[in-house]
């Protein structure tokens, strides 16, 4: 990652999106400083979570954070759990350590917790392996033990990839329900520009390690101002397109972020390229209101049609 500087209030569900290898995940993982050190390194100047900076934290400290204060929902559920374990020693574990909660008092919270992501028979199915449920209750599982401390931060990445049209509906409803009623800040990475439309407050929009713009869901959707936010959204299909139209595309690939280019790292993709672009990195300045882009141009839609 590159330069990257954000911030995420409370209540408050911020979406992170662009292509793979960008660097979003590894932007989560580095502010939970889950990235390991060697062979990665977190090279910030800070990471601040409550005034608090994350990067003076021992591991310790750390350790106490992780699961109450700030929880992460990972790409895979699957993987996510532990599946030697059942269902009931995964809930109760960060119940125990960081509520203190006893054997049977963790036990009676898990369960709660699992009827309210919407698990049936949760009394039961707590006892369960993860093989035992399906992609969708894994999932759900997944979201129950990261709400369970009641963090004020929840990383969430790709919580619905794996699943159906029909159940991620479902489970990105249930979070944003609960995250609204427990007033909970949330960083949402996706692919998927129709969960951002549906869930988000305000996007970034990350490109080669970098943010390269920054704006309301509604200005990302209406006014996007960057050549690759342009780029993304005309990708996108759409039901007021001719089935025979050729959906557009943003030519070549990105580039290799252990060599990037001199300059702007989208000027070999990117239609609107003038000398400037090939010689000097473009700083990620405002142009409105919370709007904010990395380019040495300020394009329009209509620019790029």
């Amino acid at each position: 990652m590159n330069g990257i500087s954000f911030h995420i209030d409370a209540g408050e569900i911020v979406g992170m999106v662009g292509e793979s290898g960008c660097g979003k995940s590894a932007t989560a993982l580095s502010l939970m400083r889950l990235i390991p050190e060697p062979p990665g390194k977190v090279a910030a100047d800070l990471i601040r979570f409550r005034g608090e900076n994350l990067l003076a934290f021992s591991g310790a400290k750390l350790r106490d954070l992780r699961g109450k204060d700030i929880s992460m929902v990972f790409q895979d559920p699957m993987t996510s759990l532990n599946p030697m374990l059942r269902i009931r020693r995964q809930m109760t574990e960060g119940l125990r350590l960081h509520l203190k909660l006893g054997k049977h008092e963790a036990l009676d919270q898990a369960v709660e917790m699992l009827r309210l992501v919407g698990i049936p028979a949760a009394e039961r199915r707590i006892h369960d392996y993860p093989h035992q449920l399906s992609g969708g209750m894994r999932q759900r599982v997944v979201i129950a033990i990261a709400l369970s401390c009641n963090p004020a931060l929840i990383l969430a990445d790709e919580p619905t990839t794996a699943l159906d049209v029909t159940i991620q509906a479902q489970i990105l409803e249930l979070m944003r329900s609960i995250m609204r009623e427990r007033n909970t800040a949330v960083m949402l990475i996706t692919h998927d520009l129709g969960v951002v439309a549906g869930m988000c407050d305000r996007v970034l929009v990350m490109y080669a390690g970098s943010i390269v713009e920054e704006a309301s869901r509604r200005d990302i959707f209406y006014s996007p101002r960057h050549p690759y936010t342009v780029g993304l959204l005309r990708s996108v299909p759409r039901l007021d397109r001719e089935r025979a139209e050729r959906l557009p595309q943003i030519e070549g690939v990105p580039p290799d972020l252990a060599q990037l280019p001199m300059g702007c790292s989208f000027q070999a993709r990117c239609p609107f390229v003038t000398e400037v672009c090939r010689r000097q990195i473009p700083e990620l300045r405002t142009i409105g209101t919370g709007h904010r882009i990395a380019c040495h141009h300020d394009i329009t839609r209509v620019d790029a049609a």
